[in-house]
């Protein structure tokens, strides 16, 4: 990680061999091996942290996104009222609609018609020759 190799290590060892001796050089050992492992729990710990809060985040903007496309769908909704929507006469906290205005609201055409003297769209389906008797 750091680029340290075997050969920087064994010189690391041997200076403190020499600088520390060799009665406490075990002692040194431990206590840096305490101190890292302190150092690793502690990155390990904000890193858990820093993570948590990323993902808060993201679920944060995941909803706000979902209540951005729900408000998005309402003004649709009310902006085209011709659209596919439930009844008005029956949507819950409408107001009432009289009957009459109800059935002509709801008696929309089904589908447009072609006057009778239009030419009508050729089949697409294959035609068979008349049979001979």
């Amino acid at each position: 990680m750091f680029g340290i190799s075997f050969s920087e290590l064994l010189l690391v060892g041997l200076v403190a061999l020499v600088v520390l001796g060799p009665e406490r050089l075990p002692g040194a050992a431990r206590t840096a091996g305490l101190w890292v492992g302190r150092l690793k729990r502690s990155f390990n710990a904000i890193k858990q942290e820093v993570e948590r809060e990323i993902g808060a985040d993201d679920i944060r903007r995941q909803l706000h996104n979902e209540h951005i496309l729900s408000l998005e769908q309402e003004a649709r909704r009310i902006l085209n009222p011709n659209s596919a929507t439930p009844d008005p006469s029956t949507t819950p906290g409408s107001e009432p609609v009289a009957p009459a205005t109800a059935a002509v609201i709801s008696e929309a055409p089904a589908a447009p018609t072609a006057p009778a003297d239009a030419p009508q769209p050729a089949s697409t389906e294959p035609t068979q020759p008349p049979r001979a008797p």
